[in-house]
């Protein structure tokens, strides 16, 4: 930098304003939320099941009955339902995850009636053809086959077995075996028990047209639940005995590192305040972690830190990518620097550059009426409102480093750590 050049100065972020989702209810009470947008003239529609692999008595049930909805129907088969929304300019997605599964589709207003007609077809009506589903599982088998020969996926099966332990969803592994038990009713009957209206939430985001719950009442609003089952518990989570765990692998070029604990979700009081102390540790490009480890000590490319949230629980993990020679210094350095965080109080000038960023991400979570809409269906799931993140918003801007510091006693204690390094060591 030259003497005429100057840094340019750090302005604090504004006051974060959400806009509230207003909620309707369909004919058979299906909740739709909707967020509204003055921008283009489409609307993004996402339906929301609690479907997820928390609901399966079967590895892999939940993902491959979300994958096969599109596969055909009673009415069409899946060229022809394809075929009619790439005809309409229908963009489509399917997610299945730990606790809910759902559907995604963006759409023209215009055309927004013909759409939702098949996604009904679709969500509520499909067939599972054996055909398709062979393919399906051909394919998904080989790319697990392809990750087992990844250290990363390695470490990340062995490290939620060993935190959650093998029964419960969260942390039960796959085999090359439960591909072989994947059959079509298998598929029907988890699909009866789960997609139902008593089961669904909608969110609707973007330019929403005045009949535009009208027309989802139309198609949606007169389906009645079929064995609806609800509120059923997973499995108690019964891990491992916190300990260190090796896996070789022959060839890697790299070790794979995975760190954590379970934890506390969005329900818990100080989940707000373990994520600004998870984040300050590891969370962005300025981290102690990625400071220590990347900056000083060229230990790796990258490393991390995340707290995530689940249903029934949270997750705290520690994520890198290590040569083989310096792993072991590495693990010894993110022990350290959790023992900093756990004894130094955090000074303010570092405080406030984490305040920045993590204000500055949450303008960006509420930037468009689609990601609005991802921000509010993060709070769905835990019976959360918009008020989840004016508190947030609040903590970051509030929080001392004297909690910081009793946060990270209390929840990241070194010797509660779950350590699993795959590749060479």
């Amino acid at each position: 930098m030259t003497g005429k050049e100057k840094r340019p100065e750090v302005m604090p972020v504004g006051p974060v304003r959400i806009p509230e989702a207003e909620c309707f209810l369909l004919s058979n009470n299906v909740p739709v939320y909707t967020i509204n947008s003055e921008t283009e003239d489409i609307v993004r529609l996402e339906f929301i099941f609690r479907a997820g692999q928390t609901r399966e008595n079967l590895p892999l049930l939940a993902s491959f009955t979300n994958a096969m909805l599109t596969e055909g129907s009673a009415s069409h088969t899946s060229e022809a339902l394809m075929g009619r929304l790439d005809y309409y300019g229908a963009y489509i997605s399917l997610y299945s995850d730990k606790d809910q599964a759902g559907l995604i589709v963006i759409t023209l207003n215009r055309h927004a009636a013909k759409v939702i007609s098949l996604v009904r077809e679709i969500l509520f009506n499909p067939v599972f053809p054996a055909k398709e589903l062979n393919n399906l599982i051909k394919k998904r088998l080989q790319w697990y086959r392809i990750n087992r020969e990844r250290v990363q996926a390695l470490a990340m099966e062995r490290f939620l077995e060993s935190v959650f332990g093998g029964s419960h969803p969260y942390g039960r592994k796959i085999t090359e075996d439960d591909f072989g038990r994947i059959e079509p009713h298998l598929l029907a009957d988890f699909h009866s028990r789960h997609y139902n209206p008593g089961n669904l939430s909608v969110v609707a985001s973007g330019r929403i047209s005045g009949n535009l719950v009208s027309i989802l009442d139309k198609y949606f609003g007169n389906i009645k639940s079929r064995n609806t089952v609800a509120g059923e518990p997973a499995a108690a989570i019964s891990g491992k005995s916190p300990a260190r765990s090796v896996l070789k692998k022959r060839g890697a070029v790299q070790n794979s590192v995975r760190i954590g604990s379970s934890s506390i979700n969005k329900r818990d009081t100080d989940y707000q305040g373990l994520k600004i102390v998870t984040t300050i540790l590891g969370g962005y490009f300025g981290s102690r972690l990625m400071k220590n480890l990347r900056e000083e000590k060229g230990l790796t490319y990258g490393v991390r830190s995340d707290l995530s949230s689940f249903d029934v629980s949270g997750l705290f993990i520690i994520s890198a990518e290590i040569n083989r020679e310096n792993t072991g210094r590495a693990v010894d350095e993110i022990y350290n620097e959790i023992r900093i965080l756990q004894s130094i109080p955090v000074e303010e000038q570092e405080l406030n550059v984490v305040r920045n960023f993590m204000l500055g991400e949450m303008v960006r979570m509420f930037d468009g009426p689609f990601a609005r809409a991802e921000s509010f269906k993060a709070l769905l799931l835990f019976g959360l409102g918009t008020e989840y993140y004016y508190r947030f918003a609040e903590k970051i801007k509030s929080i001392s480093p004297d909690e910081i510091t009793e946060l990270a006693r209390t929840y990241y204690k070194t010797d509660e750590l779950h350590e699993i390094i795959a590749g060479m060591p």
